[in-house]
């Protein structure tokens, strides 16, 4: 499974990036149970956020939703968060 993570906003309003490949990972099952959880939670289309708050991106295996501060489910901000800091 590949789970990919964009972020874009915040005050700075500098975007970040990172990719995680869970195909032969010990923990793959709890990546794809995170990122399935993360999925049922987004939009099709990136919603309103709050001035200078963060706006996501969450791409698994091709399937794309958004979501954005500070409505994230935690889910959602699990993901983004383990991506962001394991993911390339």
């Amino acid at each position: 499974m590949r789970i990919q993570v964009r972020r874009t906003g915040g005050f700075a309003g500098i975007e970040r990036r990172a990719e995680v490949d869970t195909s032969g990972r010990p923990d793959a099952g709890e990546w794809r149970a995170l990122a399935e959880r993360a999925l049922a939670g987004g939009r099709d289309r990136p919603p309103s956020g709050v001035p200078d708050g963060f706006g996501y991106r969450i791409t698994v295996d091709g399937t794309t939703v958004y979501c954005a501060d500070p409505r994230l489910t935690e889910a959602q901000r699990e993901l983004v968060s383990r991506v962001l800091k394991e993911g390339a």
